[in-house]
């Protein structure tokens, strides 16, 4: 395989750190989701808890800013050809969940910072604390958090779709798009 029929180092490398930081920050969200404050309170403590929220928080203000880089180094540099080429359908359907997935990644976590201020709490990444991007108001954070939610359900399907893709080049067309995201061929 040829140094063009990958993408840039860097953007193979942020591609696998935004996968493992979406995957934990699903993880979590799913766990805040459905579990609630209250029950995680109750069943690993207070400080367990506050852990799992920064946490989610962090990683959700991660991946907006490794998808910033992304989508500079997407822009930036040539994106490889497939070789061979994809047939119109998988044309479609590979741009299209690509696309939403950038999308829903940038949106995703900026849902949530906008969530969490004006439900009058504090936006964290690590230990600092950022500023709110708007005021409390806590009837509009009850719905920014719905709509998180199910923001979270729809990259999930997303992320279905994007593996069930790279397993089927893979291990049935045995042709090279796998390869052009991996690290080491």
């Amino acid at each position: 395989m040829h140094e063009l029929d990958h993408y840039i180092y860097p953007h193979r490398v942020l591609h696998w750190l935004v996968a493992g930081a979406v995957l934990l920050a699903l993880a979590s969200g799913l766990t805040i989701g459905l579990v609630g404050y209250e029950r995680t309170v109750t069943l690993v403590g207070n400080t367990l808890t506050n852990l799992l929220y920064t946490s989610h928080k962090t990683l959700g203000l991660t991946i907006l800013l490794l998808m910033t880089l992304r989508i500079i180094t997407r822009v930036a540099f040539v994106v490889p050809d497939h070789d061979p080429p994809l047939n119109a359908f998988e044309r479609i359907v590979s741009t299209s969940v690509h696309h939403l997935l950038y999308l829903a990644l940038v949106i995703m976590p900026l849902l949530g910072w906008v969530a969490t201020a004006s439900g009058g709490y504090p936006v964290e990444f690590f230990h600092w604390h950022l500023p709110a991007l708007i005021s409390e108001r806590p009837a509009l954070s009850d719905q920014l958090y719905t709509w998180h939610g199910r923001l979270g359900w729809a990259i999930l399907v997303l992320i279905v779709l994007h593996v069930a893709g790279a397993l089927f080049h893979w291990r049935i067309k045995h042709d090279n798009v796998s390869k052009r995201m991996s690290l080491f061929d």
